[in-house]
């Protein structure tokens, strides 16, 4: 993988780049939809590719290990053939599955032992066995395994997770690096900074995390219930750390406000469920604000679901079509929202990394903010 950083906004510390990978480019930055199964929910991978315009899509490692499993994907030559997706993949580690499970998972420095959500059968995962397992899922960017703390965490939890992560991460490189990829294309991994909310837990740990000198880092642990600003603060702290010629990527996060501010602060990259999840409820993104199509006052409202979009179904649709197929819990209302919200999210993106290389960013950001938080 290679990374190079194009241009940097004078008024913020926001970056367009490009990152290269064996299965194409990726433009920063850059917003991954998530396909947790080998399926980004409702959307097809034509739909990604030519109407959302995805550049990477993101899988999880504890779901495809239970379901299809290992030996399954082996024999398909990897995730990329087995769900026909000819672009960048990134895969996370299983950690943030894990740290959700806590009723059925036990922590101890060998790795984490739990028991799967499907039929309670129990499983064992270790930085080792997970660089493996990574290896035979075949994305181009993986993740190292780590711990997530939840929030509110208290400090000695913290600390004594984060030097279990960091040990766990040398565990890490020390497989990959002795392994080969499994179907002839180079594999990159990132490493995990966490540290709760706490100032001088992120510092240590981003200055750890910055000595292994993989190709890119992540930024863990900042999307699981933190007020915002706590988010932005770490991400801060990181970003001065990190190194600038490397991407950066910050996992699980989050609101279009969010995608704004933390680009500002240096973010190259971001995944969430929040586009598609929020759709299949009903919440839609737009450039003007929020939309809750649900409402009874787009009832009888024939407009297009987003006269601004040139995505077909937002031309196509009505809102009142919309909101009557997401009532009536009909799957085509969770496919059109859903497409809808991905498309925006990567037009957000694409539009922030346009006046960053035009030198608009910072304005354009502070307007976008205030816009972005209006209920319609």
């Amino acid at each position: 993988m290679k990374f190079t950083l194009q241009v940097k906004d004078k008024m913020s510390k926001a970056r367009a780049g490009v990152v290269e990978t064996a299965h194409g480019k990726i433009q920063t930055p850059i917003f991954m939809p998530v396909g947790t199964a080998a399926t980004v929910k409702g959307i097809h991978q034509h739909e990604l590719k030519n109407d959302i315009h995805a550049q990477i899509i993101l899988g999880n490692t504890y779901h495809l290990y239970l379901r299809p499993g290992l030996e399954v994907l082996n024999k398909a030559g990897g995730l990329h053939k087995f769900m026909n997706w000819d672009g960048p993949i990134l895969t996370d580690s299983g950690g943030f599955q894990v740290y959700s499970l806590s009723e059925v998972r036990k922590i101890r420095e060998e790795g984490v032992t739990f028991r799967s959500h499907i039929d309670g059968s129990k499983h064992l995962f270790t930085p080792e066995n997970v660089m493996d397992t990574q290896r035979v899922i075949g994305a181009d960017i993986i993740m190292a395994f780590d711990e997530c703390t939840p929030y509110p965490c208290d400090y000695k939890y913290a600390r004594r997770s984060l030097d279990m992560t960091h040990r766990w991460l040398k565990r890490c490189c020390d497989r990959f690096d002795s392994t080969d990829p499994l179907y002839g294309y180079d594999q990159t991994l990132f490493p995990i900074v966490q540290g709760s909310v706490y100032k001088d837990l992120r510092e240590k740990s981003a200055e750890v995390i910055a000595s292994f000198g993989r190709e890119g880092n992540a930024i863990g642990g900042l999307s699981v219930g933190e007020p915002a600003e706590e988010m932005y603060a770490m991400t801060e702290v990181v970003c001065n750390i990190l190194p600038e010629e490397k991407p950066r990527y910050l996992m699980g996060v989050g609101t279009p406000i969010n995608l704004l501010e933390n680009i500002a602060l240096g973010i190259d990259m971001f995944d969430c469920v929040m586009p598609t999840r929020n759709a299949r409820n009903g919440m839609l993104f737009t450039r003007h604000g929020t939309i809750n199509i649900k409402n009874e006052k787009w009832k009888d409202d024939y407009s297009p679901i987003d006269p601004d979009s040139d995505l077909f179904a937002d031309q196509f649709y009505s809102k009142a079509y919309l909101r009557h197929l997401i009532r009536s819990q009909e799957l085509l209302g969770a496919q059109i929202a859903s497409l809808h919200n991905l498309h925006f999210y990567l037009w957000l993106v694409n539009e922030a990394r346009a006046k960053i290389i035009d030198g608009t960013f910072y304005d354009w950001k502070e307007k976008m903010v205030k816009v972005l938080g209006q209920r319609l």
